[in-house]
C-alpha cells in the first residue's frame, strides 16, 4: 500500500502549485476591418512581468507591428492594425517560438461577413493558411480538443471528480452522479458564455475550491461510519455543486472567445470535450481502485469492483484532497484584495 499512498501524494500535492481549471493558451484574433485592413488582438500567457516569448507574425507584405503591450489577467496583451496588400486569403499566418513550448495558440480569423475561422497550433504546427470559407469541422475540433484540455488540467474540477467517486458506492450511482454533474456544468456554461447570467469569477474560484473541501469532509463522514447528505443522495450535491462549477467553465472559455458565427457548435463541442476528458478521467481512476482491490484484497469480488479498494485509500485519499483545497480556498480569497 505505501506506493499507492506516495503515489497519490505525489500527484496530488502538486496541485497547489497548478492554476486550477484555467485554459492558458495564447490567443491571436485577426478581424478584418476593410479592404486588405485588419484589427489584431494577441494574447501571451504571462507570470507577473514575464511573458513567454512568442510572436505573431502575418505575411512579410503586411505593413503595421504593435508598437506597445501590457500586463492584463495573467497575459501580455497587444494590439495594433495592420495593411496588407491582397489581404490575407490563402496566406500563411505563423507563431514564432512556438516550437520550443509546450504552448498551444488558438487562433480567430474574422471576416467582413461575419465568418470566422478557427484554428489550434502547437509545437508541432505553429502556422495555418487563411481559407476562403470557414469550415465547421475547424471550430468543432478545436473547441472539443480545448474542452478536453481543460478539464484534464482543471485539478480542482478532477479532485471534486475523485472525491465523488469515493462517495458513490456502485454503478448505478456512479452514472446517476456523472450525468447530473454533467448537466448541471452545462447549464451554467451556456448561461454564463452567452451572457445570461454574470458572475464574479474570483468568488467562483474561492467557491469551486470550497466545495471540494466539502466533499472531502464527507469521505470522512464515511470513513467514521457516518452517511453524510453526499454519501446518501451524491446526484444531488452532484447537481447543486455542479452548477458552480459550470461558471468556472465559462470563464475558461471567456479567456479564449467564442466565433461569432459558431457560438452553438463552439460551445456544443467545448463542453463535450469537458465530458470525453471527465469520463477518461473516470475510467483511469476506477481501473485503478480495480487493480488496487485485485491485487490487495481477494475478496475484492464480494465487494463488486472497484469500490473494494475504497476501505484502503478513502481516509488518506480524503486528508490529501481536503488539505489541497483548503489550500485554495485561502488562496484564491486572499487574492480578492491583491
Amino acid at each position: 500500500m505505501r506506493w499507492i499512498a506516495g503515489g497519490l501524494w505525489l500527484l496530488i500535492a502538486c496541485a497547489p502549485a497548478a492554476r486550477a481549471h484555467e485554459v492558458r493558451p495564447g490567443f491571436l484574433q485577426i478581424h478584418e476591418t476593410g479592404a486588405d485592413s485588419y484589427e489584431v488582438l494577441w494574447k501571451v500567457p504571462a507570470n507577473g512581468d514575464y511573458r513567454l516569448a512568442l510572436y505573431a507574425r502575418l505575411p512579410k507584405e503586411c505593413i503595421g507591428q504593435p508598437t506597445q503591450g501590457s500586463f492584463i489577467s495573467g497575459a501580455f496583451v497587444e494590439r495594433w492594425r495592420a495593411k496588407c496588400p491582397g489581404g490575407l486569403i490563402g496566406k500563411t499566418i505563423s507563431i514564432d517560438g512556438l516550437s520550443g513550448t509546450r504552448t498551444d495558440v488558438l487562433v480567430r480569423f474574422e471576416r467582413l461577413g461575419g465568418t470566422t475561422q478557427t484554428a489550434r497550433l502547437n509545437p508541432a504546427q505553429v502556422s495555418f493558411v487563411v481559407a476562403s470559407a470557414p469550415a465547421a469541422f475547424d471550430v468543432v475540433k478545436t473547441y472539443f480538443v480545448l474542452g478536453v484540455e481543460h478539464i484534464l488540467t482543471g485539478v480542482d474540477h478532477l479532485l471534486f471528480v475523485l472525491a465523488l467517486l469515493f462517495l458513490v458506492g456502485n454503478w448505478r450511482r456512479l452514472i446517476a452522479t456523472v450525468t447530473a454533474f454533467t448537466v448541471a456544468h452545462s447549464i451554467t456554461l451556456a448561461a454564463a458564455t452567452v451572457g445570461l447570467v454574470h458572475v464574479p469569477q474570483a468568488p467562483v474560484e474561492a467557491s469551486i475550491a470550497l466545495s471540494v473541501v466539502f466533499v472531502a469532509a464527507e469521505i470522512l463522514q464515511v470513513s467514521q461510519g457516518k452517511a453524510g447528505l453526499t454519501a446518501r443522495a451524491p446526484w444531488i450535491v452532484a447537481f447543486v455543486f455542479g452548477l458552480l462549477h459550470g461558471f468556472g467553465f465559462a470563464g475558461a472559455l471567456r479567456e479564449v472567445g467564442l466565433p461569432e458565427m459558431d457560438i452553438p457548435l463552439a460551445l456544443l463541442f467545448f463542453n463535450v470535450g469537458v465530458e470525453a476528458g471527465q469520463l477518461l478521467f473516470i475510467a483511469g481512476i476506477v481501473a485503478t481502485l480495480m487493480a488496487v482491490s485485485q491485487v490487495v484484497e481477494r475478496r475484492a469480488s464480494a465487494k463488486r469492483g472497484p469500490w473494494a479498494a475504497e476501505d484502503y485509500v478513502r481516509t488518506p485519499v480524503a486528508y490529501i484532497i481536503g488539505s489541497v483545497a483548503a489550500f485554495w480556498v485561502v488562496q484564491r480569497v486572499v487574492a480578492f484584495w491583491a
